[in-house]
């Protein structure tokens, strides 16, 4: 992993745009909620009976709405087509999610207001591959705000929120992505956002890889225009320092995903809360007393662990690491090998990152009515593709929910066939969201002005202080107070007063 090196490159520092004033972030803040943000809510709250979801729910029903989206054409109000959704008629319906969206995501707001009228990102053509959520939405209009194109495909054929895709349409984005596309539409999608002759990304945002994979594939000459990788999933970061150890990366890019920002928030704190969620809204089940095996215990599965311990539930944790297992058996758990539970369990979770952790043979072992799901970026952890035989029958119950059944008649209660739970079945904290969207972007910012020789060919890491920055700007939410150091107390832990406050190796 490469390292920030202050001998080759100078520790960040914000521009004055982003220097910290707790008093006006708070006063901001709070004239924000007061002002706009209540008169939008209250706004959306108002005609919502009358508007939105009976509008939506026509869209919905439209015999218009069967139809591939790529066997339609679209435009928006002001004539743009430049896109591939489900209904650009749900715009309206969609600007109000992200109306709600705003609100719990502070930073990417300051950094919209503090910019002024300096735009870092003048020039920046961003092609983006993550989740189409609402709270994606606010970090896309916020890069455009400060100055950059974006052309936006999703990373999950199942998370994007179709209203929201046609808000970001109607708003003049290039975006190509629906909720349940295909595996060929998936792949469709991220090649019009590349293939474009007369728009060339030079920076690349990326939620698994898949994108930077297909640049690879398809359009390698595309990299000699493209100035950095921001990526920010175990997933993808995995496969950039594959690039990198074969010599292949050719140019710099930065893991969000082992920022502090993202490890603790997005993936412990965030999956803590909407494991539940989850699956309460696929499953109706109760948790109170059920059997639960959580494969894998880094930050995601922690969270999990945590979430349905303190519903009641009897918690086991599968573990490789014995660091990480070690930590589980201190949290109260007891530490298993998966085929020593396997037949007991009522719920399997895989939280790993890796592929086949839960194998056929796991599958064929398991109770009747168990519960299967996925709360890793990557599709690969749960054997799905060995449960399309002949043999064994597949039942849709509802959206994302599948009855796998054996000739026995025993069967296994599958969601969003293996791909990441939370995002495919319900949603997450847009605070959380609002964290990590704000890493992205100041990654982003980072690596486009960042001076020539700043970064070489590898995998890098931000510096902390931009971890503390985000932070904080977050804090004011909370009506939060720092202490500050004293000038005998800096010089007696040999820190600045403005920070950082810890030293790269510390562990959070």
């Amino acid at each position: 992993m490469a390292k920030w090196d202050p001998s080759t490159s100078p520790a960040f520092q914000p521009p004055h745009w982003m220097q910290i004033q707790f008093a006006d972030q708070k006063q901001e803040f709070n004239k924000r909620l007061t002002k706009t943000g209540r008169h939008s809510l209250s706004r959306s709250l108002s005609h919502s009976s009358t508007d939105s979801y009976s509008s939506a729910a026509s869209y919905t029903d439209s015999s218009e709405d069967e139809m591939s989206p790529r066997d339609r054409q679209q435009r928006s109000s002001k004539g743009h087509q430049d896109f591939c959704i489900k209904n650009i008629k749900q715009a309206n319906f969609g600007r109000r999610e992200i109306e709600i969206a705003e609100q719990e995501m502070p930073a990417l707001m300051a950094l919209r207001k503090r910019s002024g009228g300096e735009k870092p990102l003048v020039g920046a053509k961003v092609v983006g591959c993550t989740h189409i959520t609402a709270q994606t939405a606010v970090l896309m209009e916020t890069l455009s705000a400060l100055g950059a194109q974006c052309r936006w495909a999703a990373c999950n054929i199942y998370s994007t929120q179709n209203a929201v895709a046609a808000a970001l349409a109607e708003g003049g984005f290039s975006v190509f992505a629906w909720k349940g596309e295909s595996e060929d539409d998936f792949w469709w999608c991220i090649d019009r956002c590349v293939s474009l002759e007369a728009w060339q990304p030079n920076m690349i945002l990326d939620d698994g890889g898949d994108l930077t994979h297909w640049i690879f594939k398809k359009y390698p000459n595309m990299f000699k225009m493209i100035k950095g990788i921001v990526e920010e999933s175990v997933t993808g970061v995995h496969r950039l320092y594959q690039l990198s150890k074969a010599g292949r990366l050719c140019i710099p890019a930065i893991n969000v995903n082992d920022s502090i920002t993202k490890q603790k928030f997005d993936n412990l704190y965030c999956c803590r809360e909407s494991i539940l969620d989850g699956l309460k809204r696929s499953t109706d089940v109760m948790f109170g007393g059920k059997q639960v095996v959580v494969c894998g215990y880094g930050e995601v599965g922690k969270g999990c662990s945590a979430a349905l311990k303190a519903m009641g539930s009897v918690v086991y944790v599968t573990e490789v690491d014995p660091i990480c297992a070690l930590q589980a058996c201190m949290d109260g758990f007891r530490l298993v090998k998966l085929n020593e539970v396997i037949r007991q369990v009522d719920l399997v979770i895989t939280c790993t990152g890796n592929k086949n952790v839960v194998a056929r043979e796991y599958l064929d072992r398991m109770k009747n009515g168990c519960i299967v799901c996925n709360m890793g970026h990557s599709n690969t952890e749960i054997d799905v593709v060995s449960l399309r035989t002949p043999e064994l029958t597949w039942e849709k119950v509802r959206s994302q929910v599948d009855h796998v059944i054996w000739p026995d008649d025993k069967r296994i209660i599958l969601l969003a066939e293996g791909r990441l739970l939370n995002l495919s079945c319900s949603t997450v904290p847009t605070f959380v969201l609002s964290i990590t969207a704000t890493t992205q972007a100041l990654a982003l910012i980072e690596l486009y002005n960042a001076p020539e020789g700043r970064y070489k060919p590898d995998v890098y890491l931000l510096p902390k202080k931009m971890d503390e920055f985000v932070a904080s700007l977050h804090l004011p939410t909370f009506d939060a107070h720092l202490t500050e150091l004293t000038d005998e107390q800096g010089k007696y832990l040999g820190l600045s007063k403005t920070g950082p406050f810890k030293p790269n190796y510390y562990r959070y």
